[in-house]
């Protein structure tokens, strides 16, 4: 057996050999510096984490500190306006006690009204006199005015009374400011067509001739903390 035959070259080709590539230095010293690398990135990834946790931890509590400022500042608000209401109270209180005290400050006494009448008449010697009450309503007060929870009411009382002279009507005014607040709203005097011969009679009678009669409307005020279910309440 013969094995293969070599054929010679061809004259003009030769064989050119295949060049290998070197690898630099530092790649084979990587294996040295590995665990170093390694240790590198490990701590480099903490310190990441860490700033991260640092950041919305910061966040957090500046949240916090300003929750905590804006609830300070909300009650020390609270503390200086329930301060001012303390000063306020202790400086109106007294007039507040004596307006509830004279009754304009609560619900309408028209018991003290009519009695306040009786003793009038009877103190001053005055001649008869009708009135006539109505309904208590509610009234309209000007804007710039702040009532708080109060609301003005008023009841108008219609007077009718003989006079001997002027100051009748004066003095009966006066001692119906003692049972309260009340505003005149009208009052027409008129004098008696016959007050010479009325005078002439008291002679003979004993007693004085009315020279003059009234009627008069008043408005008597209160200041309710609740407002009027029903308006028409007599």
């Amino acid at each position: 057996m013969s094995g293969p035959v070599k054929q010679p070259p061809l004259p003009g080709m030769q064989r050119t050999a295949t060049p290998t590539r070197s690898l630099p230095a530092w790649v084979g010293e990587l294996q040295l510096v590995r665990a170093a690398l390694l240790c590198f990135a490990l701590t480099l990834l903490a310190s990441v984490v860490l700033l991260s946790l640092s950041a919305a931890y910061r966040m957090r509590e500046a949240q916090q500190l300003y929750l905590a400022q804006h609830t300070r500042t909300a009650a020390a608000t609270l503390f200086n306006h329930a301060e001012a209401e303390k000063q306020e109270i202790r400086t109106y209180e007294p007039q507040f006690l004596a307006l509830r005290q004279r009754g304009l400050i609560g619900e309408e006494n028209r018991l003290a009204w009519i009695d306040a009448i009786r003793r009038s008449q009877e103190q001053r010697k005055l001649l008869p006199i009708s009135y006539d009450i109505s309904p208590q309503q509610a009234l309209q007060v000007p804007l710039p005015m702040v009532m708080g929870q109060y609301h003005l009411r008023g009841s108008r009382m219609r007077l009718q009374m003989d006079l001997l002279h002027e100051m009748d009507l004066l003095h009966l005014f006066d001692d119906l400011r003692q049972a309260g607040y009340f505003a005149v709203q009208d009052c027409t005097l008129k004098r008696q067509g016959a007050a010479g011969a009325g005078t002439g009679n008291a002679i003979v009678t004993g007693t004085m001739a009315p020279a003059l009669s009234a009627e008069c409307e008043l408005l008597w005020l209160t200041l309710g903390s609740v407002p009027l279910a029903e308006m028409g309440r007599p």
